[in-house]
Parts: structure tokens; sequence; C-alpha cells
């Protein structure tokens, strides 16, 4: 009887001891400086990569870059092929009905972005009658649905906003709305510092364009806890803010 324990014991001992399965991080498989992007040998880079490396470990997890289509990212996590979406996704009342989020890693506002010589402003009377490019299935294409109905303006999207910034360069659009961040670092580049300009921000929308930027998980999974606890552990002891000084000279976590 007392080997029979003693193997009981053994058992769950080794059981418990069993090496779980990566957590798989569903990132976009586009390339989104300076949140996201491969580098020449196609290592994965960027601020967010930064974070959630950072995170992991604050959270003893082991995780697993797992790229991912943007279009078919909250599914992917819901049938079980990611366990965790990092890409930059805004917290929505809409979203919240199938998935859940962490607390907020950053917030960042929505921007027009159009050509250099253009007098369009971020609004529905300089946007009526124009054609404006939006990544499909994000707030901002939803925000032009949203404010822009009826048919007040014509929304093209695109699979990565790198296509919609290449097509505003050449003149195929009108305007581009985007993360005002990641908007900012096509503008800031040599194509964009050549073509384009901002025509502003748009006027905040909460129910659209969400509050904050969180990861999500399946509903109800209790992996939101401890991300939850990592994210505020490296707010606290500085570790986010020396990952954010590296990549943005300003407070991207917003207030």
């Amino acid at each position: 009887m007392k080997k029979l324990i003693l193997a009981a014991v053994a058992s769950l001992v080794m059981g418990t001891a069993a090496p779980a399965d990566p957590i798989k991080i569903g990132n976009e498989n586009g390339q989104y400086p300076p949140f996201s992007s491969q580098d020449s040998s196609g290592k994965w880079v960027g601020w967010e990569i930064d974070l959630i490396n950072a995170i992991c470990a604050q959270a003893k997890l082991e995780c697993v870059l797992t790229p991912t289509s943007w279009d078919g990212i909250i599914p992917a996590l819901t049938s079980g092929q990611i366990d965790v979406i990092m890409a930059s996704m805004s917290i929505t009342p809409e979203r919240q009905k199938i998935i859940d989020f962490s607390d907020k890693y950053y917030a960042a506002p929505t921007m027009v972005a159009v050509a250099k010589d253009s007098s369009i402003t971020p609004d529905e009377a300089g946007l009526t009658g124009k054609v404006i490019g939006a990544q499909v299935s994000t707030v901002n294409e939803q925000y032009v649905q949203t404010h822009f109905a009826a048919g007040a303006a014509e929304v093209k999207t695109y699979q990565t906003e790198d296509e919609a910034y290449q097509d505003l360069a050449a003149g195929r659009l009108d305007a581009v709305i985007a993360n005002a961040i990641q908007l900012q670092a096509f503008l800031d580049s040599g194509t964009g510092r050549e073509c384009c300009k901002s025509a502003g921000l748009v006027a905040p929308d909460p129910e659209v364009l969400g509050l904050g930027v969180g990861l999500g998980v399946r509903k109800g999974d209790p992996l939101k806890q401890p991300l939850n606890a990592a994210i505020k552990a490296i707010r606290a002891d500085g570790t986010y803010d020396a990952i954010t000084k590296k990549y943005f000279n300003f407070n991207i976590y917003g207030d």
C-alpha cells in the first residue's frame, strides 16, 4: 500500500512538473514599424515585440510569436490557433462581445493623411465625396462607415495599411485613415515625407475607436489575470518606460 501511495504522489509531482504548451501570441503578419516588423534576417522586432517579451517574462510564461493575418486574427483566437492577440487591437464594445481584453497597454488617436497639396480636413465637410483608404476589419474602417454613411465618402479597404499608404502616395486615394502613431511613422519615412502630410485627428468616438489597445484572449480565459498583473508590474518597475523610450519620444500610454 505504501508503495502505491508513493507511486501516486510521484505521478502527481511528475504531472504538475510537465511543461505546458507555449502561449501562442498572434501578432499581425504585416510590416508595422515601429510596432512590429521583420528585419533583414526575418526576425520580428519592434515596440510590441519587446513589450510582449517583457510581459511573458514577468508572467513567467513561455511564449511564441504566431504571425496571423489581421482579418482572421479573432477567428484564430476563438478557434484555438493562437492564445493571445497582440496586434494593436483597440478595445471596443463590439469586440468585447466576442473576446476578452487585458487592461490597455497603450492608446493612440486616429489620424487622416492626405497628399501634400490637399486641403482636405479630417471631418465630414472635408471628406465628403472623397475616396478614403483603410485597413479591412479595423476600427478605422468602421469609423468611416459610421461617420460618413449614405455614400458621403467611399471607403476602399486593404489587407494591410502599407497597401493603403502606397495608393495614397500614387494618387489613387484622397486620404488614408489609421492609428496616428503608425501613420506618422509612414509620414516620417522617405516616401511619406515626399508625398503626404497629416490632415489632423478625427473627432473622438469611444464606441467605435475604443478605449485604448489591449491584449485579446478568449472569453473567460484565466490567462487574462497574469497578463494584467504583468502589464501592471512592468509599468511600475520602469520596464515599460525603458522599452518605450527606444521607439517613442512621447507618452504612448495615454492618461
